[in-house]
């Protein structure tokens, strides 16, 4: 048995001893980073910054793009498949999708609370450390519910904290430079369909257990096709509103805080409630979560700042 498998149990040992009061708790920290921080992009864009606004979706969505790519090449099993002993916590088994390694749940956090930290360092010194505070909670919650091991979240956070730097890297050089923008737009579509074909075509491991597959690759897929989605949104998006819808945002606008929540209601309604009923029983979990994504970024950068525009009220 390995270090990190005698860790959880560890932390599992310590969630029976206290009874388990401490089990939701840390579920909702997982959760908020995944079900509520998601969202925060959409706002930014419409009504603080829309550099900024870009720079979250772009490190958002290229996060979990690459976390998939990462999730179905190394394909490492969730802790309570290597070690029956395990026993997540409350729901967290259900809510965990994919493959183990590395968490998304962490990549995630790391992305949002990260920018955040980026972003407001130097004007509010304070709420850079939380965020820093949150991102570890984030991980650790992620241990202590049995879900990922303590190797599966230091890796998101590394390969995230990377992508972190690298996208504001990247914003600060091609800033002004339109071609280039055009440029890496295609290239980035060329990136998607190599990484579909293959996610697609790779082998992946079969293991059998009284004649059941213990693992199915298919089901393991979708949130790499959900980040498949939101990247190709953001392709596509960007591209349009560069070349056609140049939204700026209405700093004067009286209504904006309520066009804004507006907007948020709606990103939030169909993530929530519409897509998985719609698209994806209609579509299976690949192509719906992919259309889903898509359909969410489209409408946040390129649909909602035309009605943005549209309605503001100046006087």
């Amino acid at each position: 048995m390995g270090f990190d498998i005698k860790y959880l149990l560890m932390l599992q040992d310590l969630r029976n001893a206290t009874g388990g009061i401490f089990d939701e708790v840390f579920n909702a920290i997982s959760k908020i980073a995944v079900d509520i921080m998601i969202f925060l992009p959409y706002l930014i864009f419409w009504g603080f910054s829309k550099d900024w606004g870009y720079r979250f979706l772009v490190t958002d969505w290229a996060a979990e793009f690459i976390n998939g790519i990462i999730k179905l090449t190394a394909c490492v099993y969730r802790p309570w498949i290597r070690c029956d002993k395990i026993e997540p916590a409350g729901d967290s088994k259900v809510a965990a999708t994919g493959y183990s390694f590395p968490s998304g749940h962490t990549t995630k956090a790391t992305a949002m609370y990260g920018t955040v930290a980026v972003w407001q360092y130097k004007k509010r010194k304070w709420l850079a450390i939380l965020c820093g505070a949150a991102i570890l909670l984030t991980g650790f919650s992620r241990n202590f519910l049995g879900v990922h091991t303590p190797q599966d979240v230091l890796v998101g956070f590394l390969a995230t904290c990377i992508l972190v730097y690298v996208v504001g890297l990247v914003q600060e050089k091609i800033k002004d430079n339109e071609k280039l923008k055009d440029t890496l737009t295609f290239a980035g579509f060329a990136v998607v369909a190599i990484a579909i074909v293959y996610v697609l075509f790779k082998p992946y491991p079969l293991d059998y257990v009284d004649g059941e597959l213990l693992v199915d690759p298919t089901k393991m897929q979708k949130d790499f096709f959900s980040g498949c989605g939101g990247v190709i949104g953001l392709l596509v998006g960007s591209y349009i509103d560069r070349h056609y819808t140049h939204y700026k945002i209405p700093y004067e606008a009286k209504n904006l805080a309520l066009l804004s929540g507006v907007g948020l209601g709606i990103v939030f309604s169909w993530k929530t409630y519409l897509a998985k009923p719609v698209l994806v029983a209609a579509l299976g979990a690949n192509v719906g979560h992919m259309l889903s994504a898509f359909l969410i970024v489209m409408f946040g950068i390129v649909i909602w700042p035309m009605v943005i525009m549209k309605l503001k009220q100046t006087k």
